[in-house]
């Protein structure tokens, strides 16, 4: 079952990589992504907003299609809500498996899935006071419909 935290708390990822492998022997590798916020075009703050419940819905339906697909002995995905500053992490996404092709593969899909069907809405804040929602983009659709 895939560990799924939708949170305002930063995350630690080698606390995280442990608790996905603890006590288990028939993991061969562990992929890892982590989202980190940037400064693109003076952003001096991204705010994620998301709706309790929905939200961690559709991240365990992303979860349970990537389960699907490989055969997976773990799952954590931990993106974060609030107001976040360039250079903090934002989402992590962990796949373990037996072999290392099945743990990777399984991470892309997950990161792609998540910045195009996660429902969480992201206001960028700029220097001079101005904000702007951030549209979905072209290329993140692409990636998503390779798989």
């Amino acid at each position: 079952m895939p560990r799924i935290s939708v949170q305002e708390a930063i995350f630690d990822l080698a606390a995280e990589s442990a608790a996905l492998s603890a006590g288990r022997d028939d993991i061969g590798g562990i992929a890892s992504f982590v989202g980190i916020c940037r400064a693109d075009d003076g952003i001096t703050a991204m705010v994620l907003e998301h709706y309790p419940g929905m939200t961690e819905k559709a991240l365990a339906g992303i979860a349970a299609e990537a389960e699907r697909r490989w055969p997976l002995t773990g799952c954590t995905i931990i993106h974060r809500v609030g107001r976040l500053e360039p250079g903090a992490p934002i989402v992590l996404v962990l796949t373990a498996s037996a072999h290392r092709s099945a743990a990777l593969e399984s991470c892309a899909f997950l990161i792609d899935w998540l910045k195009t069907g996660a429902p969480f809405w992201k206001r960028e804040e700029f220097a001079d006071g101005t904000t702007r929602w951030v549209e979905a983009r072209a290329e993140d659709e692409a990636a998503t419909s390779r798989w």
